[in-house]
């Protein structure tokens, strides 16, 4: 099963809008084109890759006009080539793939961690502690290629076109050493360095701050150029990543977000927080 992209949901969407608009129901469409209602319905969930070919039979049915039909069909072209993450498929459960594919198309990353550093903004050796303390017994060279994976995904941020990305730290995850002494100095040079770049926002819940809402475990949200394309959160559980894109849902994660970014420093004093925890170890 293919990653849901956010070209993807995209070109799902419009093809169950314009199938909506036509007023044909799923086995209806299904039956011109010779196809299923199943396959049909994970075309327009973003479940199964749908072919440049099929997209331009289902919108010529719907009697959707030539320039909108190529832009779909571009689309649908432009969803089956491969992501950078691909050569990492084995490493990763469905989950994690699909909010990397997500995270990947995202203009605006907004992410808080209440145990360790957003993933995006670890070094080379934070991440190695981090694997090295997971749930599972890696060998060096498992740990070495998780450790390139994240490094990987972190590219975006600093390369041209970057996604706008706030990160917000609970102070405890600054404070938990991770790897030995020289490792957290090395991550916490390296968040002050992230900071000054004009896309990235760090800000840090300190502990004075006492119990908040996002004290029961980390939070992502994504953003997308596409207005069409709506917001997706991603929450961690112990049973793994969990991708949340009903309205509900989101409405609730963004209120958290809110909340956090309201209960952390700024972004200056967040700055000087992280100098004072620097010169403290």
């Amino acid at each position: 099963m293919a990653p849901k992209t956010a070209r993807a949901r995209r070109l799902g969407i419009a093809l169950r809008t314009h199938r909506e608009a036509a007023g044909l129901t799923l086995e209806a469409a299904a039956d011109e084109i010779n196809s299923t209602r199943s396959t049909l319905s994970r075309y327009e969930n973003a479940q199964t890759l749908v072919s440049p070919a099929t997209v331009r039979a289902l919108l010529s049915l719907y009697g959707v006009g030539p320039d909108e039909i190529a832009a779909a069909v571009q689309l649908a072209k432009d969803t089956r080539k491969p992501g950078w993450w691909v050569p990492y498929s084995h490493l990763l459960d469905k989950r994690t793939i699909d909010f990397i594919a997500l995270e990947a198309e995202a203009t605006g990353i907004a992410n808080f961690e209440p145990s360790v550093v957003p993933g995006l903004l670890q070094t080379a050796d934070y991440i190695r502690g981090v694997m090295r303390g997971g749930p599972h017994t890696l060998s060096d060279d498992q740990v070495e290629q998780r450790v390139q994976l994240r490094l990987d995904r972190q590219q975006r941020i600093t390369a041209d076109d970057p996604p706008i990305f706030d990160a917000i730290i609970d102070e405890g995850a600054l404070l938990r050493p991770v790897g030995d002494r020289a490792a957290m100095q090395g991550q916490l040079r390296h968040l002050l360095k992230m900071g000054e770049l004009p896309n990235v926002t760090v800000q840090v819940i300190p502990l004075a701050a006492g119990y908040h809402r996002g004290t029961r475990g980390s939070l992502h949200i994504l953003e997308f150029a596409d207005p069409e394309d709506p917001l997706i959160a991603s929450v961690e559980t112990v049973a793994g990543q969990m991708v949340l894109d009903r309205p509900g849902d989101l409405r609730t994660c963004t209120k958290i977000m809110e909340h956090l970014r309201t209960v952390a420093l700024s972004p200056a004093d967040s700055r000087d927080q992280l100098v004072q925890l620097l010169k403290g170890r």
